[in-house]
């Protein structure tokens, strides 16, 4: 089954929590903090796989999550990394973030990957936080919590040659003569309700052609789902525009899915065009042929072949003109966008913002003091004090007292809710 959208959910794995240990040792009487980190927790990369050619596993499939990281233990002992989730996604996948809209990857080459949730750090276990102050330190952190997000994922089909026309211009028959394309094919309109791909030898070349479902008038609009079908053709280099010669105005028909085409896309519009006129083993259209060559090369088309896929005439022909023609034609780069752009950010990891969210309830935001709080132990004493230590030193304390709470207000920071006490 084809698909081409899917919203999943992804979220990296948490990191292991450190550990508060001491050396026990015969004749150590005072052995100092030996308590190991956590282990990071496990990424979620999308893996661009060319094997593929639908998101159909992700209709069932809708959540993914890296590897939990290992606890620390005593003697130092580091906890595993949780294991990467590597997922595979078709090439040509969009990924983008489904709250905003914005594209955080496109991947287009075999292999390509992107991080698309990042797993939680380690805590650190109380050896870390050793001074010479504090000899026996009694603290350690829990793991982060992984990078949760919802993703929407969108497919463009990626070939040489897109195929376009109204329903029943010759399409799915053109693909499954000149390539092992099955797609099904009846005589009636919008026989094709999934875009199909195919690959054609020609001589030494593979050449990719993909088959648009029959566009009607307003398809750029959505209808007959023109506007999911049409984005397939966005990354072709050339368009082969099949126009029925037996129909009743072969010129209309071509103008309809022009300015379908046109509206969708200006760039689409542009896209070299051969006009590809078929069905000549019918005896109008071959009495036709020849005006109808006249009529397009006068209306504009810059070039106009004519073929059978039943009776396979001129098809030789047109796939070695479709061949020279993309010789000709550059290999699109990938646009800017079409990079992942999943990268650290550069913020001010200690900025802080303070507000009401209810009467006697503030909310502090923040990534440090977030993430401290979010690893901090509150089953520890010694925990809960560092933890007030660090706000002291970031300036929240003081600007709490600002905001002049009373006794009994709530903080809530992260997913913690603390009572201010004067």
């Amino acid at each position: 089954m084809f698909l081409d959208e899917a919203n999943v959910d992804v979220k990296g794995g948490d990191g292991g929590k450190g550990v508060v240990a001491f050396r026990r040792e015969k004749f150590v009487p005072r052995g100092g903090p030996n308590g190991g980190h956590g282990g990071d927790g496990g990424d979620v990369v999308f893996v661009a796989d060319g094997g593929m050619n639908t998101l159909h596993k992700f209709r069932f499939t809708k959540r993914y999550e890296g590897g939990r990281g290992g606890h620390g233990g005593g003697n130092d002992r580091h906890g595993r990394n949780g294991e990467v989730l590597r997922v595979a996604v078709p090439v040509g996948t969009i990924v983008r973030d489904a709250e905003d809209g914005q594209v955080l990857a496109d991947l287009v080459e075999d292999g390509q990957e992107v991080v698309v949730a990042r797993g939680g750090r380690g805590g650190r276990g109380n050896a870390a936080f050793k001074s010479s102050t504090n000899q026996a330190p009694r603290v350690a952190e829990l793991g982060e919590i992984g990078e949760e997000r919802r993703l929407r994922l969108e497919l463009k089909l990626i070939a040489d040659v897109g195929i376009v026309g109204l329903p029943n211009a010759g399409k799915s028959t053109l693909l499954s003569v000149i390539s092992g394309a099955r797609p099904k094919i009846a005589d009636y309109p919008f026989t094709t309700l999934v875009p199909n791909l195919g690959v054609a030898d020609v001589g030494f070349t593979q050449v990719v052609f993909a088959d648009i479902p029959g566009l009607i008038e307003g398809a750029s609009e959505g209808l007959g789902l023109g506007d999911r079908f049409l984005r397939h053709v966005e990354r072709t280099r050339l368009l082969l525009h099949l126009v029925d010669a037996s129909a009743e105005s072969p010129l209309e028909d071509w103008a309809t899915i022009n300015a379908e085409l046109a509206a969708f896309s200006p760039a689409l519009a542009a896209r070299p065009q051969i006009v590809t006129l078929t069905k000549l083993d019918l005896a109008e259209a071959r009495e036709a042929l020849a005006d109808l060559r006249e009529a397009f090369l006068a209306a504009g088309a810059d070039e106009v072949l004519a073929i059978s896929a039943v009776s396979h005439t001129g098809l030789q022909e047109m796939l070695e003109h479709v061949t020279r023609r993309l010789d000709e034609l550059p290999v699109a780069e990938p646009s800017e966008e079409a990079l992942p752009v999943l990268r650290p950010v550069a913020t001010d990891e200690d900025a802080y913002t303070i507000s009401p969210e209810e009467e006697g309830v503030w909310r502090v935001r923040g990534k440090r003091v977030e993430r401290t709080a979010a690893m901090t132990d509150w089953q520890n004493d010694y925990a809960i004090e560092r933890f007030q230590r660090i706000l002291e030193a970031m300036g929240v304390m003081a600007s709490l007292r600002d905001h002049e709470l009373e006794e009994g207000d709530l903080v809530r920071v992260g997913e913690h809710e603390l009572e201010w006490v004067l």
